[in-house]
C-alpha cells in the first residue's frame, strides 16, 4: 500500500511523463576583473510537466542562477538547457513562464487590480478582458475583493500573492519562484504554504521553487534538488514519497520527518 493509499486520498498522477525542462551538462561561469566564479558546474536535470520542484542549498549556491537560466534571464557557459522541447529564449517568447520574486515587485501608486492586468494589457488584451482575467485569478489566491486596494494596504502574505495571480494570470506552463516566502513570518509562510499547495492541486502546473527552508522544500515538492556550495552541483534529487495530496499536519508524520532528514544528510554532503 502506498502512502495514498494510507491516507485515503486520491492518488493523481502527477507528472504527464513529458520532459518541461531538460537541462545537460550546463555550467555558468562570471568573468569578472581578476579571477573567473564558477557559479554552477555540470548540471543535469530533468522536471517532468507538472512537477513541483524545489532547489535547496546554502547561499550562493546557484539555486537562483539555475532558475535564471531556465528563465532566459541568465545565460550557459556550456551544455544545453530545453525548455518544453526548445530553447529557453524560444519558451520565453512564447510565454512559458511566470516568474514571482523574493520581493513583490508591485508598483504602489497602481491598485491590486491595476498591477494585475499590466502584462495582460502589455501583451495586447483589451481592458475588459484583462481586468476579467485578472479577477479570477486574484479570487483563486482568496483576494477577491481586495482588487482595489493599494499596496502599501496589504501586508507582505497578501502582496505575494497578488504577485502569484499576476504570474498566473498569462496562464503560463511554467510557474518559476524565487523564495516568495523567504521574508515572511512563520506563521504567514505556513498559511502561504498551504495555498500554494492547493493552488498547484487545482492547476497542475510545473513549478520550480528556490528555498533555504526543508520544511518548505519537504512540504511543498514531488521532487527535491539539493545542491552544493559553489560551484553549484547538484548532489542529490530526492522523489517525494509523500501523499500527493497534502495538509500542514503531514509535517509530524515519520515519513515527513524522513525526508526531512534525507534532505538535510544530503546537504551536509555537499559540504564535504
Amino acid at each position: 500500500m502506498n502512502h495514498s493509499e494510507a491516507s485515503g486520498l486520491r492518488a493523481t498522477p502527477v507528472s504527464t511523463g513529458r520532459t518541461a525542462v531538460a537541462v545537460r551538462r550546463a555550467s555558468v561561469v562570471y568573468q569578472t576583473a581578476d579571477t573567473p566564479v564558477h557559479a554552477l558546474s555540470d548540471i543535469d536535470l530533468d522536471i517532468g510537466e507538472g512537477e513541483f520542484v524545489s532547489l535547496i542549498g546554502p547561499s550562493g549556491c546557484g539555486k537562483t542562477t539555475l532558475m535564471r537560466v531556465i528563465a532566459d534571464l541568465e545565460h550557459i557557459s556550456a551544455g544545453e538547457v530545453l525548455v518544453n522541447g526548445v530553447s529557453p529564449h524560444d519558451a520565453r517568447l512564447a510565454r512559458a513562464y511566470g516568474y514571482v520574486f523574493q520581493a513583490p515587485a508591485l508598483f504602489p501608486w497602481r491598485n491590486v487590480l491595476a498591477n494585475v492586468t499590466l502584462p495582460l494589457q502589455i501583451q495586447g488584451k483589451g481592458k475588459a478582458e484583462a481586468k476579467a482575467i485578472a479577477l479570477e485569478h486574484l479570487e483563486r489566491v482568496g483576494l477577491k475583493g481586495f482588487e482595489g486596494k493599494y499596496p502599501w494596504q496589504l501586508s507582505g502574505g497578501m502582496q505575494q500573492r497578488v504577485s502569484i495571480a499576476r504570474a498566473l494570470s498569462f496562464e503560463p506552463k511554467i510557474l518559476m519562484m524565487d523564495e516568495p516566502f523567504g521574508a515572511l513570518d512563520e506563521i504567514t509562510r505556513d498559511r502561504l504554504n498551504e495555498q500554494l499547495q492547493q493552488l498547484w492541486q487545482r492547476e497542475r502546473r510545473t513549478v520550480v521553487f528556490v528555498t533555504h527552508s526543508i520544511a518548505e522544500a519537504v512540504y511543498l515538492s514531488t521532487k527535491i534538488v539539493v545542491m552544493s556550495p559553489r560551484p553549484g552541483r547538484i548532489v542529490k534529487v530526492i522523489d517525494s514519497t509523500l501523499p500527493d495530496e497534502r495538509h500542514l499536519g503531514l509535517r509530524d508524520t515519520p515519513e515527513f520527518v524522513a525526508l526531512a532528514h534525507e534532505v538535510r544528510e544530503a546537504l551536509a554532503d555537499g559540504h564535504h
